[in-house]
């Protein structure tokens, strides 16, 4: 009965979309170990160093020598602490809100918030870049899914216009695209969405230290990539927080977030309030790799925000080859050159936009850059 499963091997084998983990036996720093080797890490999300920082170390330390590790139930039935309490007040001044709830992980967040908010009554209008967990909740939803091109807001209006038959209209986007590591126009999406009485929402998870304007309802964020830590989140008014708690399913029906996960975020929102430096550390480091590279997305212009400026501020550098083999062959090299760097193939992205996908970290420094940088393909000419 299963015969299916060694035929789709196969193919994905032959098509060069085969995926095999790598183990890493140790990390320091930037650096990491794998098989005995080290190799210098252009794949973490780790944007900030704080999954290693000695202070979150200490802090997690002391919380679990408290509390224990795991939360052992449901908040609703006795997996509640005044760690995750106090974890949840903090993201919400962090982000500018009334309220915060955690959730397990940031695609549950997603799940959870979205299929919570809208039914078959409702529409979901999304980036058609979005993250895929903001796509498999819209489908769970059983909301009108609707998709405009990416960051094209005269699509997004025209689907607006055309939706007034629905009880509830969301607009959902990522903040900064996790493959692209373009900007959504944020703003203008907020317009558009009081124009025409709709609810937004935001994917934060790749937004370091970027702010969110006024008008954006919901802002979901992750602990799992610039706060070194585990989790996802949901930040908004009260009474959207006191309506997930009651009617998120993938916040009721599964066990906390593990209490020392929650102390690692606390400790990191600590860190980033008492070391700024941290934030401009990678944007300096961001802008001095594009300027290495000059035209870093190599098979078009140079990454711009909605607004026109240089989207400097993004740490994911993607760098389009197109072909997936190539792509895969490409990174294999690299990775022979002591460089770990992730190649992204269909159906990450689609078919012929296969790319090598760099994150750059405030933990680099300038000659890890300038060494990555020298060993990376030419520009493809134009």
């Amino acid at each position: 009965m299963l015969e299916f499963i060694d035929e789709e091997l196969n193919t994905l084998k032959q098509s060069g979309l085969y995926r095999e983990l790598k183990t890493i036996e140790k990390v320091s720093g930037a650096r990491i170990t794998i098989n005995g080797k080290e190799y210098l890490n252009f794949c973490s999300n780790n944007y900030l160093g704080l999954a290693n920082h000695p202070k979150i170390i200490k802090k997690t330390i002391e919380i679990i020598k408290e509390f224990g590790f795991g939360a052992t139930a449901s908040r609703l039935i006795c997996g509640n602490t005044v760690i995750h309490e106090l974890l949840e007040e903090k993201l919400a001044n962090f982000k500018g809100r009334e309220a915060a709830i955690v959730f397990p992980t940031g695609y549950m967040a997603n799940l959870g918030t979205i299929t919570a908010l809208v039914d078959e009554n409702d529409t979901v209008i999304i980036d058609r870049l979005n993250h895929a967990s903001i796509i498999n909740a819209c489908r769970l939803s059983k909301a009108k899914l609707q998709v405009y091109p990416h960051l094209n807001m005269a699509a997004l209006e025209k689907i607006l216009q055309k939706s007034g038959k629905y009880k509830k209209r969301l607009i959902v986007t990522d903040h900064v695209f996790s493959m692209d590591g373009d900007i959504a126009p944020l703003e203008q999406t907020a317009k558009l969405a009081k124009k025409y009485q709709a609810i937004t929402m935001i994917d934060d998870a790749h937004a370091v230290g970027m702010k969110i304007p006024d008008g954006i309802d919901i802002v979901m964020g992750t602990l799992s990539k610039a706060l070194g830590s585990l989790g996802g989140f949901v930040c908004g008014s009260q009474d959207l927080i006191d309506y997930l708690r009651n009617k998120a399913r993938s916040f009721i029906y599964t066990t906390a977030l593990p209490i020392a996960a929650c102390g690692a975020a606390i400790a990191a929102l600590e860190v980033i309030e008492e070391e700024p430096e941290l934030i401009e550390k990678l944007r300096d480091n961001v802008r001095y790799f594009e300027n290495l590279r000059l035209n870093v997305a190599v098979s078009k212009e140079p990454r711009r925000s909605a607004s026109g400026s240089l989207a400097i501020q993004s740490p994911i550098i993607p760098i389009i080859i197109g072909d997936a083999a190539k792509t895969m062959e490409i990174a294999q090299k690299l990775f022979d050159q002591g460089m770990l760097v992730s190649g992204i193939r269909p159906p990450t992205v689609p078919k012929g936009q296969s790319r090598l996908r760099i994150t750059v970290s405030a933990i680099h420094n300038k000659e890890e850059l300038e060494c990555l940088a020298s060993l990376l393909p030419p520009p493809i000419p134009k």
